[in-house]
Protein backbone atom coordinates (compact mmCIF):
# COMPACT_ATOMS: atom_id res chain seq x y z
CA UNK A 1 0.00 0.00 0.00
CA UNK A 2 3.09 2.28 0.56
CA UNK A 3 4.01 1.94 -2.83
CA UNK A 4 0.96 2.47 -4.04
CA UNK A 5 0.63 6.04 -2.32
CA UNK A 6 4.15 6.81 -3.55
CA UNK A 7 3.11 6.00 -7.14
CA UNK A 8 -0.25 8.09 -6.98
CA UNK A 9 1.82 11.43 -5.12
CA UNK A 10 4.20 11.15 -8.29
CA UNK A 11 1.29 11.37 -10.62
CA UNK A 12 -0.30 14.23 -8.61
CA UNK A 13 2.93 15.68 -8.05
CA UNK A 14 3.65 15.87 -11.65
CA UNK A 15 0.30 17.31 -12.78
CA UNK A 16 0.34 19.79 -10.29
CA UNK A 17 3.91 20.95 -11.08
CA UNK A 18 2.71 20.47 -14.85
CA UNK A 19 -0.32 22.94 -13.86
CA UNK A 20 2.05 25.45 -11.70
CA UNK A 21 4.11 26.07 -14.19
CA UNK A 22 1.02 26.17 -16.87
CA UNK A 23 0.10 29.34 -14.94
CA UNK A 24 3.52 31.10 -15.13
CA UNK A 25 3.42 31.10 -18.24
CA UNK A 26 1.23 34.08 -18.59
CA UNK A 27 4.38 36.38 -17.03
CA UNK A 28 6.90 35.04 -19.26
CA UNK A 29 8.02 36.96 -21.79
CA UNK A 30 8.66 34.31 -24.71
CA UNK A 31 6.92 31.14 -24.90
CA UNK A 32 7.70 29.05 -27.12
CA UNK A 33 4.89 26.44 -28.21
CA UNK A 34 5.74 23.28 -30.55
CA UNK A 35 2.86 20.96 -31.69
CA UNK A 36 2.95 17.89 -33.85
CA UNK A 37 0.83 15.00 -35.43
CA UNK A 38 2.00 12.21 -37.72
CA UNK A 39 -0.73 10.00 -39.02
CA UNK A 40 -0.08 5.99 -40.29
CA UNK A 41 -1.34 4.29 -42.84
CA UNK A 42 0.47 0.79 -42.05
CA UNK A 43 -0.25 -2.71 -43.72
CA UNK A 44 1.41 -5.82 -42.77
CA UNK A 45 1.56 -8.52 -45.16
CA UNK A 46 2.55 -12.16 -43.96
CA UNK A 47 4.28 -14.63 -46.26
CA UNK A 48 3.12 -17.94 -45.13
CA UNK A 49 -0.10 -18.53 -43.63
CA UNK A 50 0.13 -18.57 -39.24
CA UNK A 51 0.96 -21.94 -37.37
CA UNK A 52 -2.53 -20.80 -35.27
CA UNK A 53 -5.71 -20.69 -35.56
CA UNK A 54 -7.58 -17.81 -35.88
CA UNK A 55 -4.19 -16.01 -37.41
CA UNK A 56 -4.46 -13.91 -40.46
CA UNK A 57 -2.13 -13.16 -42.91
CA UNK A 58 -2.66 -9.49 -43.63
CA UNK A 59 -2.87 -6.73 -41.15
CA UNK A 60 -4.16 -3.14 -41.57
CA UNK A 61 -3.46 -0.53 -39.29
CA UNK A 62 -4.33 3.30 -38.40
CA UNK A 63 -1.80 5.40 -35.45
CA UNK A 64 -1.98 8.69 -34.79
CA UNK A 65 1.22 10.53 -32.79
CA UNK A 66 0.42 14.15 -31.57
CA UNK A 67 3.45 15.79 -29.61
CA UNK A 68 3.38 19.01 -28.20
CA UNK A 69 5.55 21.44 -25.71
CA UNK A 70 6.24 24.54 -24.24
CA UNK A 71 9.19 26.28 -22.90
CA UNK A 72 9.75 28.80 -21.24
CA UNK A 73 11.99 30.96 -18.36
CA UNK A 74 14.73 30.88 -21.09
CA UNK A 75 14.43 27.71 -21.86
CA UNK A 76 15.11 26.13 -18.15
CA UNK A 77 11.22 24.92 -17.73
CA UNK A 78 9.41 23.06 -19.96
CA UNK A 79 6.53 20.43 -20.58
CA UNK A 80 6.58 17.63 -23.12
CA UNK A 81 4.27 15.36 -24.48
CA UNK A 82 4.30 12.46 -26.52
CA UNK A 83 0.76 9.95 -26.92
CA UNK A 84 0.25 6.90 -29.41
CA UNK A 85 -2.74 4.93 -30.25
CA UNK A 86 -3.69 2.09 -32.69
CA UNK A 87 -6.33 0.86 -34.01
CA UNK A 88 -5.36 -2.47 -35.72
CA UNK A 89 -8.11 -4.35 -38.06
CA UNK A 90 -7.18 -8.46 -37.18
CA UNK A 91 -5.77 -8.13 -33.84
CA UNK A 92 -7.70 -6.82 -30.56
CA UNK A 93 -4.62 -6.53 -28.55
CA UNK A 94 -2.51 -4.34 -31.19
CA UNK A 95 -5.58 -2.00 -30.76
CA UNK A 96 -3.87 -0.20 -28.01
CA UNK A 97 -2.79 3.53 -26.65
CA UNK A 98 0.12 4.94 -24.50
CA UNK A 99 1.48 7.88 -23.17
CA UNK A 100 4.80 7.85 -24.21
CA UNK A 101 6.19 10.77 -22.80
CA UNK A 102 4.23 13.36 -20.84
CA UNK A 103 6.43 14.94 -18.01
CA UNK A 104 7.41 18.88 -16.81
CA UNK A 105 11.88 19.42 -16.89
CA UNK A 106 13.45 22.25 -15.15
CA UNK A 107 16.96 22.53 -15.56
CA UNK A 108 19.63 24.90 -14.15
CA UNK A 109 23.30 25.60 -14.43
CA UNK A 110 24.42 22.37 -11.72
CA UNK A 111 21.74 19.79 -13.09
CA UNK A 112 18.60 19.13 -14.35
CA UNK A 113 15.55 17.28 -13.08
CA UNK A 114 12.03 16.05 -14.52
CA UNK A 115 8.98 13.81 -13.46
CA UNK A 116 5.84 12.17 -15.17
CA UNK A 117 6.30 9.75 -18.17
CA UNK A 118 9.71 9.39 -20.23
CA UNK A 119 11.31 7.89 -22.60
CA UNK A 120 15.20 6.80 -21.74
CA UNK A 121 17.55 5.35 -24.23
CA UNK A 122 20.64 3.94 -23.53
CA UNK A 123 22.89 1.87 -26.04
CA UNK A 124 25.38 1.91 -28.87
CA UNK A 125 25.12 -1.12 -30.98
CA UNK A 126 22.83 -1.75 -33.98
CA UNK A 127 21.85 -5.16 -33.15
CA UNK A 128 20.94 -5.46 -29.61
CA UNK A 129 20.40 -2.89 -26.81
CA UNK A 130 21.15 -5.10 -23.75
CA UNK A 131 22.41 -2.22 -21.67
CA UNK A 132 18.80 -0.42 -22.54
CA UNK A 133 16.42 -1.20 -19.58
CA UNK A 134 14.19 1.81 -18.39
CA UNK A 135 11.65 1.22 -20.55
CA UNK A 136 9.33 -1.39 -21.02
CA UNK A 137 8.74 -2.83 -25.16
CA UNK A 138 5.95 -2.16 -26.60
CA UNK A 139 5.50 -5.89 -27.77
CA UNK A 140 2.64 -5.45 -30.10
CA UNK A 141 4.17 -2.27 -32.06
CA UNK A 142 7.25 -4.20 -33.42
CA UNK A 143 9.35 -7.60 -33.11
CA UNK A 144 12.67 -6.06 -32.53
CA UNK A 145 12.07 -4.29 -28.96
CA UNK A 146 12.28 -1.13 -30.80
CA UNK A 147 9.67 0.72 -29.95
CA UNK A 148 8.61 1.56 -25.53
CA UNK A 149 6.20 2.19 -23.47
CA UNK A 150 6.37 5.28 -21.36
CA UNK A 151 7.88 5.11 -17.86
CA UNK A 152 6.82 7.00 -15.03
CA UNK A 153 9.60 8.11 -13.42
CA UNK A 154 11.78 10.82 -11.46
CA UNK A 155 14.81 11.59 -13.07
CA UNK A 156 18.00 14.20 -11.92
CA UNK A 157 20.76 14.64 -13.92
CA UNK A 158 23.71 15.73 -12.67
CA UNK A 159 26.40 16.98 -14.81
CA UNK A 160 30.28 17.20 -13.79
CA UNK A 161 33.76 17.66 -15.21
CA UNK A 162 34.25 14.00 -13.60
CA UNK A 163 31.02 12.77 -15.92
CA UNK A 164 27.17 12.89 -15.71
CA UNK A 165 25.12 11.70 -13.03
CA UNK A 166 21.81 9.84 -13.99
CA UNK A 167 19.36 8.89 -10.86
CA UNK A 168 15.98 7.50 -11.29
CA UNK A 169 13.45 6.75 -9.13
CA UNK A 170 10.43 4.51 -10.97
CA UNK A 171 7.27 3.58 -8.79
CA UNK A 172 5.37 1.64 -11.31
CA UNK A 173 6.16 -0.81 -14.34
CA UNK A 174 3.90 -1.08 -16.95
CA UNK A 175 3.11 -4.49 -18.45
CA UNK A 176 4.79 -5.46 -22.05
CA UNK A 177 1.22 -6.58 -24.18
CA UNK A 178 1.24 -9.58 -26.32
CA UNK A 179 -0.48 -10.67 -29.53
CA UNK A 180 -4.02 -11.75 -29.67
CA UNK A 181 -5.78 -14.77 -31.04
CA UNK A 182 -5.68 -13.36 -34.20
CA UNK A 183 -2.24 -11.61 -33.97
CA UNK A 184 1.24 -12.70 -35.19
CA UNK A 185 4.55 -13.30 -33.53
CA UNK A 186 2.96 -15.31 -30.68
CA UNK A 187 3.11 -18.14 -28.48
CA UNK A 188 1.10 -21.25 -29.24
CA UNK A 189 -1.58 -19.80 -26.12
CA UNK A 190 -2.41 -16.46 -26.12
CA UNK A 191 -0.95 -14.54 -23.50
CA UNK A 192 -2.65 -11.18 -21.75
CA UNK A 193 -0.16 -9.01 -20.02
CA UNK A 194 -2.13 -9.74 -16.44
CA UNK A 195 -1.32 -13.18 -17.05
CA UNK A 196 2.60 -13.07 -16.84
CA UNK A 197 2.97 -12.04 -13.12
CA UNK A 198 5.48 -10.54 -11.02
CA UNK A 199 7.75 -12.23 -8.34
CA UNK A 200 6.33 -9.87 -5.54
CA UNK A 201 3.74 -9.33 -3.21
CA UNK A 202 3.42 -5.48 -4.44
CA UNK A 203 2.80 -6.92 -7.91
CA UNK A 204 3.69 -3.39 -10.90
CA UNK A 205 3.81 -1.17 -8.00
CA UNK A 206 7.10 -2.59 -6.94
CA UNK A 207 10.02 0.48 -6.62
CA UNK A 208 12.70 0.23 -9.16
CA UNK A 209 15.97 2.47 -9.13
CA UNK A 210 18.62 2.80 -11.77
CA UNK A 211 21.84 5.18 -11.74
CA UNK A 212 24.14 5.53 -14.51
CA UNK A 213 27.50 7.05 -15.03
CA UNK A 214 28.48 8.31 -18.68
CA UNK A 215 31.90 10.45 -19.61
CA UNK A 216 33.76 11.02 -22.80
CA UNK A 217 37.78 10.94 -23.30
CA UNK A 218 39.06 12.64 -26.18
CA UNK A 219 37.77 10.12 -28.82
CA UNK A 220 35.92 7.51 -26.30
CA UNK A 221 32.51 7.45 -25.07
CA UNK A 222 31.24 5.38 -22.12
CA UNK A 223 28.65 4.57 -19.44
CA UNK A 224 28.31 2.48 -16.71
CA UNK A 225 24.97 1.54 -15.04
CA UNK A 226 23.11 -0.38 -12.98
CA UNK A 227 19.38 -1.63 -12.61
CA UNK A 228 17.38 -2.80 -9.51
CA UNK A 229 13.75 -3.79 -9.90
CA UNK A 230 11.21 -5.50 -11.77
CA UNK A 231 13.05 -7.04 -14.60
CA UNK A 232 11.39 -5.27 -18.13
CA UNK A 233 12.04 -9.41 -19.90
CA UNK A 234 9.30 -11.76 -19.00
CA UNK A 235 11.17 -14.84 -18.19
CA UNK A 236 9.96 -17.74 -20.12
CA UNK A 237 9.57 -21.55 -19.49
CA UNK A 238 8.69 -24.08 -21.95
CA UNK A 239 6.93 -26.97 -20.98
CA UNK A 240 7.27 -30.79 -22.52
CA UNK A 241 3.78 -30.18 -24.09
CA UNK A 242 5.48 -26.80 -25.53
CA UNK A 243 3.40 -24.66 -23.01
CA UNK A 244 4.65 -21.47 -22.29
CA UNK A 245 4.59 -19.45 -18.75
CA UNK A 246 6.52 -16.22 -18.03
CA UNK A 247 6.60 -13.82 -15.11
CA UNK A 248 8.54 -10.86 -14.38
CA UNK A 249 11.75 -11.66 -11.88
CA UNK A 250 13.16 -8.91 -9.60
CA UNK A 251 16.80 -8.43 -11.14
CA UNK A 252 19.96 -6.57 -10.28
CA UNK A 253 21.15 -5.89 -13.54
CA UNK A 254 25.02 -4.10 -14.37
CA UNK A 255 26.00 -2.79 -17.34
CA UNK A 256 28.18 -0.84 -19.46
CA UNK A 257 28.32 0.40 -23.01
CA UNK A 258 31.82 1.97 -24.95
CA UNK A 259 31.73 3.33 -28.05
CA UNK A 260 35.62 4.40 -29.88
CA UNK A 261 35.22 6.63 -32.96
CA UNK A 262 38.72 5.92 -35.13
CA UNK A 263 38.29 8.07 -38.14
CA UNK A 264 35.72 5.97 -40.12
CA UNK A 265 35.22 3.13 -37.66
CA UNK A 266 32.89 3.28 -34.97
CA UNK A 267 33.97 0.42 -32.23
CA UNK A 268 31.27 -0.44 -29.98
CA UNK A 269 30.62 -2.76 -26.81
CA UNK A 270 27.78 -3.51 -24.70
CA UNK A 271 27.67 -5.71 -21.63
CA UNK A 272 25.58 -6.60 -19.10
CA UNK A 273 25.46 -9.25 -15.84
CA UNK A 274 21.82 -9.65 -14.93
CA UNK A 275 20.55 -11.69 -11.60
CA UNK A 276 17.39 -12.90 -10.35
CA UNK A 277 16.74 -15.51 -7.80
CA UNK A 278 15.45 -17.63 -10.70
CA UNK A 279 18.02 -17.02 -13.74
CA UNK A 280 21.81 -15.08 -13.54
CA UNK A 281 23.39 -14.68 -17.05
CA UNK A 282 25.86 -12.34 -18.91
CA UNK A 283 25.19 -11.03 -22.40
CA UNK A 284 27.36 -9.54 -25.09
CA UNK A 285 27.08 -7.51 -28.21
CA UNK A 286 30.75 -6.23 -29.38
CA UNK A 287 31.44 -4.60 -33.02
CA UNK A 288 32.30 -2.25 -35.21
CA UNK A 289 30.83 -0.18 -38.26
CA UNK A 290 33.10 1.32 -41.05
CA UNK A 291 31.72 4.22 -43.04
CA UNK A 292 32.92 4.91 -47.09
CA UNK A 293 31.52 8.67 -47.08
CA UNK A 294 30.58 10.28 -50.30
CA UNK A 295 31.14 7.74 -52.70
CA UNK A 296 32.22 8.91 -56.03
CA UNK A 297 31.12 12.47 -54.80
CA UNK A 298 28.22 11.19 -55.04
CA UNK A 299 26.85 12.22 -51.20
CA UNK A 300 25.87 8.49 -50.66
CA UNK A 301 27.51 6.94 -47.31
CA UNK A 302 27.60 3.42 -46.91
CA UNK A 303 28.10 1.99 -43.45
CA UNK A 304 29.06 -2.02 -43.00
CA UNK A 305 28.56 -3.50 -39.52
CA UNK A 306 29.51 -6.54 -38.05
CA UNK A 307 28.81 -7.41 -34.49
CA UNK A 308 29.22 -10.63 -32.43
CA UNK A 309 26.19 -12.01 -29.86
CA UNK A 310 26.35 -13.48 -27.06
CA UNK A 311 23.64 -14.33 -24.23
CA UNK A 312 24.67 -17.72 -21.76
CA UNK A 313 20.99 -18.51 -21.28
CA UNK A 314 21.54 -20.33 -24.82
CA UNK A 315 18.10 -21.09 -26.26
CA UNK A 316 16.33 -19.64 -23.78
CA UNK A 317 17.42 -16.16 -24.78
CA UNK A 318 14.12 -14.53 -25.50
CA UNK A 319 16.19 -12.30 -28.41
CA UNK A 320 17.64 -15.78 -29.63
CA UNK A 321 21.13 -13.85 -29.93
CA UNK A 322 22.68 -16.81 -27.81
CA UNK A 323 26.00 -16.78 -29.84
CA UNK A 324 25.44 -15.09 -33.09
CA UNK A 325 26.70 -12.98 -36.07
CA UNK A 326 25.79 -9.74 -37.50
CA UNK A 327 26.17 -8.68 -40.33
CA UNK A 328 24.98 -5.75 -42.47
CA UNK A 329 25.11 -2.75 -44.62
CA UNK A 330 23.93 0.86 -43.85
CA UNK A 331 22.89 3.31 -47.08
CA UNK A 332 22.52 6.72 -46.66
CA UNK A 333 22.08 8.93 -50.16
CA UNK A 334 21.90 12.26 -47.99
CA UNK A 335 19.33 14.09 -50.01
CA UNK A 336 16.56 16.60 -48.67
CA UNK A 337 14.30 13.53 -49.08
CA UNK A 338 16.51 11.62 -46.21
CA UNK A 339 16.31 8.47 -48.07
CA UNK A 340 17.90 5.46 -46.16
CA UNK A 341 18.35 2.11 -45.98
CA UNK A 342 19.80 -0.77 -43.55
CA UNK A 343 19.73 -4.22 -44.12
CA UNK A 344 21.33 -7.04 -42.21
CA UNK A 345 21.25 -11.02 -40.86
CA UNK A 346 21.82 -12.37 -37.83
CA UNK A 347 23.45 -15.77 -38.10
CA UNK A 348 23.34 -18.49 -35.49
CA UNK A 349 26.99 -19.86 -35.14
CA UNK A 350 25.99 -23.56 -34.46
CA UNK A 351 23.59 -23.29 -38.04
CA UNK A 352 20.18 -22.81 -35.75
CA UNK A 353 18.91 -20.18 -37.65
CA UNK A 354 19.19 -16.89 -39.62
CA UNK A 355 17.11 -13.87 -38.62
CA UNK A 356 16.96 -11.09 -41.90
CA UNK A 357 16.04 -7.62 -41.48
CA UNK A 358 15.55 -5.07 -43.65
CA UNK A 359 13.95 -1.25 -43.21
CA UNK A 360 13.80 1.72 -45.25
CA UNK A 361 12.16 5.30 -45.69
CA UNK A 362 12.23 8.07 -47.66
CA UNK A 363 10.08 11.72 -47.70
CA UNK A 364 7.99 12.71 -49.79
CA UNK A 365 7.34 16.64 -50.62
CA UNK A 366 7.30 18.46 -47.10
CA UNK A 367 4.55 16.18 -45.27
CA UNK A 368 4.23 12.62 -46.01
CA UNK A 369 7.04 9.75 -45.78
CA UNK A 370 7.00 6.07 -46.71
CA UNK A 371 8.66 3.28 -44.95
CA UNK A 372 9.44 -0.41 -45.89
CA UNK A 373 9.98 -3.12 -43.26
CA UNK A 374 10.92 -6.61 -43.57
CA UNK A 375 12.05 -9.47 -40.90
CA UNK A 376 12.13 -12.87 -42.09
CA UNK A 377 13.01 -16.10 -39.98
CA UNK A 378 14.92 -18.64 -42.06
CA UNK A 379 15.55 -22.42 -41.23
CA UNK A 380 15.06 -22.14 -37.18
CA UNK A 381 15.40 -24.77 -35.27
CA UNK A 382 13.03 -26.38 -32.75
CA UNK A 383 14.89 -25.71 -28.97
CA UNK A 384 14.81 -21.95 -30.04
CA UNK A 385 12.07 -19.44 -28.82
CA UNK A 386 12.08 -18.20 -32.15
CA UNK A 387 10.53 -21.58 -33.55
CA UNK A 388 7.41 -20.63 -32.21
CA UNK A 389 7.73 -17.46 -35.21
CA UNK A 390 8.92 -19.54 -37.88
CA UNK A 391 6.22 -18.72 -40.12
CA UNK A 392 6.15 -15.17 -39.41
CA UNK A 393 8.17 -13.32 -41.99
CA UNK A 394 6.48 -10.43 -43.04
CA UNK A 395 6.93 -6.92 -45.20
CA UNK A 396 5.37 -3.59 -43.81
CA UNK A 397 4.81 -0.59 -45.95
CA UNK A 398 3.98 2.42 -43.70
CA UNK A 399 2.51 5.68 -45.04
CA UNK A 400 3.34 8.83 -42.80
CA UNK A 401 1.67 12.27 -43.02
CA UNK A 402 2.34 14.92 -40.61
CA UNK A 403 0.84 17.53 -39.73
Amino acid sequence: MRTHRLWYSLLVLSLALMVIGSTNLNGQKTVEKDFKLELQLENRLFFNDGLYQGQARNHFSVALQPEFGLEWDEGRQSIVGNLFFRWDQQDSRRTHFDVRELYYQQVSDKWEWSVGLKKIFWGVTESAHLVDIINQTDQVEGFDGEQKLGQPMFHASIPSKRGTFDLFYLPYTPRRQFPGEAGRLRFPQEIAKNDVDVDSKLDSFYPSFAVRWSHYFGAVDVGVSNFYGIGREPLFKVGSAAEVTAFYPIINQTGLDLQVTSGPILWKLESIYRYAEEQDFAALAVGLEYTFGNIASSGLDIGILGEYLYDSRGALALSNLANDLFLGARFALNDTQGSELLAGAVIDLKGKGTFISAEGSRRFGDNWKISLESRIFSNIKQDQLAFFFREDSFVLLKVSRFF
